[in-house]
């Protein structure tokens, strides 16, 4: 790919394969959900898919088609019952996970010219959301992050900050005092992060303290435990009630998709926290292995892109755990521009949560300046 900030023209529904991958959306069991496929070079492309008049009416798009309806009246019936949410989720198109592995390997071979380089090093670091979630976190720790996150490399003030600052709760305060005016964002994860294991009342005291300090967004969690046992309508609300909760907050939902196993349970929970009101979805904790791999950022890309097509709103995706070096968090920006689009090459739609990535970004910079690789020794630690 010669540059990031090129258009690609959109494409609609599971992108998971190329060519021969023209059946990687596979039709799903039952007469009141059916798809029809229209292909193209690389995917497939979801034309219809008929949610039955119980769960809301057909939705339809495609090159030539209808305008998808924004959801509304339609989505407080689907809402009011798991049956309801599970006719929707389970009519979703399924993903062939064959393919969207191969799909997503395609695109990490994709190249990136020198001159666009040094702007896809820039957009990364403007995308990372500068995390420490340790129990031996402390303030001194957080100050230092701030200041790192502000000025990441004080030798080179043309280094752009970062997009956020992630903490837990207790510690939200110090952050927003450091990084107040900068605009940096203070992120805090909430609802008993990293298990959910917890009653709501408890996870919405989390996020109010989180709320109360300043932070200016929340990271929850999903409970893996009712949306693997079916309780669709138990996750919506509890996603419903912590995006009220967070008032002015943006919302990221974590759907930690090493522990939902398949990645059409991975598409059904990015689905379920868009319709609840999620303003990201985020693919893990960073606390559990698996967590953010290449394939699933393609399933989660590929649902944010539908949803905007079918409600007129846009997520944005968080990756986090797992992203060390520069050439990964390019090839997740090249992941980004083929199955979402340039629209989403924006911190305001895509967030990268690491620790220790920046400072390879940094060094990657400065190779491309200087033609020499600076040791690590050169920057401070996160």
């Amino acid at each position: 790919m010669a540059d990031l900030s090129k258009p690609r023209s959109v494409r609609h529904g599971i992108e998971a394969g190329s060519g021969s991958d023209a059946d990687s959306c596979r039709q799903v069991h039952g007469k009141r959900a059916g798809y029809s496929t229209r292909p193209s070079q690389d995917s497939v492309d979801v034309v219809a898919v008929d949610l039955s008049s119980e769960a809301g009416p057909a939705v339809a798009n495609g090159p030539g088609g209808t305008a998808w309806p924004a959801t509304g009246s339609w989505l407080a019936d689907v809402a009011t019952s798991d049956a309801g949410l599970r006719q929707v989720l389970h009519g979703l198109p399924g993903v062939d996970q064959v393919g969207a592995e191969a799909r997503a390997a395609g695109l990490a071979t994709r190249s990136i010219k020198k001159d666009a380089k040094m702007t896809a090093l820039e957009l990364a670091v403007r995308m990372v959301d500068l995390t420490t979630l340790e129990g031996a976190d402390t303030p001194g720790k957080v100050r230092g992050l701030c200041a790192k996150a502000m000025q990441p490399d004080p030798a080179d003030q043309e280094v752009p900050p970062v997009a956020a600052v992630c903490v837990y709760p207790d510690l939200v305060a110090i952050a927003k005092a450091e990084l107040g005016g900068s605009g940096v964002a203070v992120a805090s994860v909430a609802t008993a992060f990293p298990s959910g294991r917890a009653s709501l009342p408890v996870k919405l005291a989390d996020v109010a303290d989180a709320v109360a300090a300043g932070a200016d967004e929340i990271d929850m969690v999903i409970d893996r435990g009712a949306f693997l046992a079916g309780r669709y309508g138990q996750v919506y609300e509890e996603v419903r009630a912590v995006k009220e909760a967070s008032g002015r907050a943006h919302l990221k939902v974590i759907l930690e998709t090493g522990e939902l196993a398949t990645l059409d349970n991975t598409a059904r929970a990015a689905w379920l926290a868009m319709l609840a009101g999620a303003d990201f979805i985020k693919t893990s904790t960073g606390k559990v292995s698996p967590a953010s791999t290449p394939p699933v950022a393609l399933v989660m890309l590929s649902a944010v892109r539908d949803f905007e097509h079918a409600s007129g709103r846009r997520v944005g995706v968080k990756v986090a755990g797992g992203i060390r070096t520069a050439k990964d968090a390019i090839r997740y920006l090249v992941l980004v521009n083929e199955t979402a689009g340039a629209a989403w090459l924006s911190p305001g739609l895509f967030r990268i949560g690491a620790s220790s990535l920046l400072n390879d970004l940094l060094m990657q910079r400065r190779k491309q300046l200087t033609g020499q690789y600076a040791g690590p020794d050169y920057f401070t630690l996160d």
